[in-house]
């Protein structure tokens, strides 16, 4: 039997690249999908070092004709994708009275447009297939709320709207389509963050400690597995007790 295939968008860093060489590792095909071509090369590399298939993707998810073409390259590769994980996200950080509107429409863009546009692209195979697997990326603060993000607050809670109706249009044909929520994890996009944020951010997590992109790319591997095939429309918050 072939090896299933999982795509798996922002793939060239921190989660994405964490959640490739992991589910590598249950011996699914990996489609490593970002604009960051050098380091999309890096990933598979590491994937097939280790034993793993992958291939590279230069992916734009911000343009629906980008995806379209990228699905259809994986398509006539591979026949379908049977596993999505929509990981592609970034920040423009800045208070509500003070932050451009270029920066808000490119928020929500990327984080919620995109994965749209791939799980429109996904879905077809995965119907014909009777057999398919979405997890969305979202946030503690698509939950919880975050001064300064109101943008990308907006766009992980849109994902969880999104996960739920998916889930709800798709579950007849053994499609499920959940969502990961991580809290405080150590990547390059906290690390930018002043320290006096750090520390604030530590005490608000009983655990004690800051996630690691290895506690994320778990819980995908769980949501992927056949042994979590009758989860669906949940969000699995993965943020050391910080939202409860």
């Amino acid at each position: 039997m072939p090896s299933r295939v999982a795509f798996i968008t922002g793939s060239s860093r921190g989660i994405g690249r964490e959640t490739a060489l992991t589910l590598s590792r249950t011996g699914l095909f990996i489609v490593v999908a970002s604009p960051e071509v050098e380091n999309n090369e890096k990933v598979a590399a590491e994937i097939r070092e280790a034993g793993g298939e992958a291939m590279t993707l230069d992916l734009d998810i911000s343009s629906p004709e980008s995806v379209k073409e990228g699905f259809a390259k994986v398509n006539a590769e591979k026949g379908h994708v049977d596993v999505l994980v929509n990981n592609a996200g970034i920040a423009r950080d800045a208070l509500s009275m003070r932050m451009k509107l270029t920066d808000w429409d490119l928020v929500l863009k990327i984080n919620l447009f995109g994965a749209f546009y791939a799980a429109q692209q996904a879905l077809p195979g995965m119907m014909k297939a009777r057999w398919g697997r979405i997890v969305n990326m979202a946030s503690v603060v698509g939950q919880a709320g975050s001064p300064g993000q109101a943008n990308y607050a907006a766009s992980k809670a849109g994902l969880i709207g999104m996960t739920k109706a998916l889930a709800q249009e798709v579950g007849s044909r053994g499609i499920t389509v959940n969502a990961v929520a991580p809290g405080y994890i150590g990547t390059d996009m906290t690390a930018g963050l002043p320290d006096e944020l750090k520390q604030k951010m530590l005490a608000s997590v009983p655990l004690g400690r800051m996630g690691t992109p290895a506690d994320i790319a778990n819980a995908v591997k769980f949501l992927v597995s056949d042994e979590a095939s009758y989860i669906t429309g949940h969000v699995l918050a993965v943020n050391g007790g910080m939202y409860m």
